[in-house]
């Protein structure tokens, strides 16, 4: 499918022929490369992101190697660590898109270790944007990833057992000011003994030293999910997108209520608009607290953006919401993210 493939061409440019002072476009306000991703993963994940963008490396390579990183812990956040479906299984979600509009996504995957790569096959070798469930499977072992064990990691066995106990599907927002809670969802972040918080989500957004936007987001969904439910993260416009004139976005949170509004979509029209990252943000989440009225209070809905300037902004409905900004090899930190309710 080259044919309608569109990929940046470096040149002959050398590493060599790139610093931490060509990074930046002469502008003292805009900065370059730069990667953002939410939750506090996003440290581990950026750093990996980075290695690549101080190089003078594309932004869609980074923001596939950094969510690999979280992909790849076990516990219960991304990836097969992650808390099951009702039924015991773990299911993966997962897109990624380019600075060329080319974009990828699988959903209702299993038993595959890295579905944003799988994502990016999607999006180089086929017709389609989005593959799911044993089709997605099918297509992954083909393309030579292999088959992981159908097993639960030590951590999700053990709230999945907790939560059979009464198998109620209640949302807990900011279960981190509470300790652990046998009903939570897998969106909620979740302390563990070792005072770690986890999320079931990473979405991240970068921008190149040439200047080209890319973006990613994977997910384990909620945990203890009705059998074959797949929330925004998979679908382009709600979990992530990605315009290469104007900015990128990305979404963590509940995710049906991502759907309703296009999420991500919206942030980045509202930044063409002329709004700031932060304030295309906040316009997205009162836009979902005008939809659920008093029951806003029960959910928790993320966004964060990146606009074509290098700034920079998030917002959420209740306070608990953070994210991760690297832009040098020393900087590589939370930000609160500012909230309405």
């Amino acid at each position: 499918m080259l044919h309608r493939r569109r990929f940046l061409q470096l040149g002959s440019l050398g590493l060599g022929s790139f610093s931490l002072a060509s990074f930046y476009s002469g502008k003292a306000d805009i900065r370059k490369p730069i990667v953002i991703s939410t939750w506090h993963e996003g440290i581990a994940a950026n750093q990996e992101a980075w290695k690549i963008l101080r190089e003078g490396g594309r932004s869609l390579d980074a923001v596939e190697k950094g969510v690999m990183v979280t992909e790849s812990s076990q516990n219960c956040c991304v990836g097969l660590g992650a808390n099951p479906d009702r039924d015991g299984f773990v299911t993966l979600d997962a897109s990624i898109m380019d600075e060329y509009a080319n974009c990828g996504s699988v959903a209702y995957l299993e038993r595959i270790k890295h579905p944003i790569s799988v994502a990016r096959r999607v999006m180089e070798k086929t017709p389609h944007v989005m593959l799911v469930g044993s089709g997605a499977q099918q297509f992954a072992v083909e393309e030579g990833f292999p088959l992981e064990p159908q097993q639960l990691s030590k951590e999700a066995e053990k709230t999945y057992k907790n939560w059979l106990k009464k198998s109620e599907y209640k949302p807990v927002i900011n279960i981190e000011n509470s300790g652990n809670h046998p009903n939570q969802t897998a969106f909620v972040p979740t302390r563990f003994e070792n005072g770690e918080f986890n999320h079931d989500t990473i979405g991240m957004v970068a921008m190149d030293a040439h200047g080209n936007l890319s973006g990613s987001c994977t997910t384990s969904g909620m945990g203890f999910k009705m059998r074959g439910r797949v929330g925004d993260s998979p679908i382009i416009g709600a979990g992530l997108f990605v315009d290469n004139e104007v900015g990128a976005a990305t979404a963590t949170g509940q995710g049906e209520d991502v759907i309703r509004i296009c999420g991500s979509h919206l942030v980045v029209e509202l930044m063409r608009q002329g709004l700031s990252p932060e304030n295309a943000c906040k316009k997205a989440v009162e836009r979902i607290i005008k939809i659920k009225g008093d029951k806003a209070k029960e959910i928790q809905v993320g966004f964060i953006a990146l606009n074509k300037q290098g700034e920079y902004g998030g917002y959420c409905i209740q306070k608990g919401f953070n994210f991760a900004v690297c832009y040098a090899d020393d900087k590589n930190y939370m930000v609160d993210g500012k909230y309405l309710l």
